[in-house]
């Protein structure tokens, strides 16, 4: 099955976290390596999309250096719910594309190849959307949705619920298997010391 054109996928970076296990920080802002994480994730996304949004709450400003800016709260949601709100306003933004692929700011060692990988795995399936996995490891925050699928997102959320991992198996999302990859290429860094752990390998 033909891979779509960059043109036709659009990336998401998901900024809009809390940082509760790191101090409160925003992650994405968090210097690694002398840049913020954000700048990792975009240099690695950008080349696989047509257009780089990130779903952020706060430093709009900063963030406006590395993609579009989506604000990742719905009137009618609130503030501060969750990853899925803000794939819903990406979706929402990125209605000229077929797929969206997502990252977490917080994920700097995402694979070079993610996007065609996760869209691949989707499309073989017949599936709305894929989730990657690596060593029995399920990371759901990192994916393909097609853009199709924000109708179905918005009355998941509308009915209260946040779940990733949920809406993900209620849409009939499949796995894409990146046991080939490095294993810290979904390394979530989500505390200082695993702010550590990233800044050991990242200077390898």
């Amino acid at each position: 099955m033909a891979e779509p054109a960059h043109s036709d996928i659009a990336g998401l970076i998901l900024a809009g976290g809390l940082g509760s296990r790191m101090d409160g920080q925003d992650k994405g802002l968090v210097v690694l390596r002398g840049e913020p994480m954000v700048a990792h994730v975009a240099r690695r996304l950008a080349p696989q999309v047509g257009r780089l949004i990130i779903s952020a709450n706060r430093h709009a400003d900063r963030y406006a250096q590395y993609g579009e800016v989506v604000p990742d709260g719905q009137p009618q949601l609130g503030a501060w719910q969750g990853p899925l709100v803000g794939i819903a306003a990406a979706l929402a933004a990125a209605s000229d594309a077929q797929w969206l692929v997502v990252a977490p700011c917080d994920t700097p060692f995402v694979p070079a190849d993610m996007a065609a990988r996760l869209i691949c795995a989707a499309q073989s399936a017949g599936a709305p959307m894929a989730y990657a996995a690596a060593g029995g490891q399920r990371h759901s925050a990192c994916m393909a949705v097609r853009i199709s699928q924000l109708p179905a997102l918005l009355d998941y959320l509308r009915a209260g619920d946040r779940k990733v991992g949920l809406w993900q198996a209620r849409a009939g999302a499949v796995e894409a298997v990146f046991d080939d990859a490095p294993p810290q290429a979904f390394m979530n860094v989500n505390t200082p010391g695993e702010l550590a752990l990233a800044e050991a390998y990242a200077s390898q």
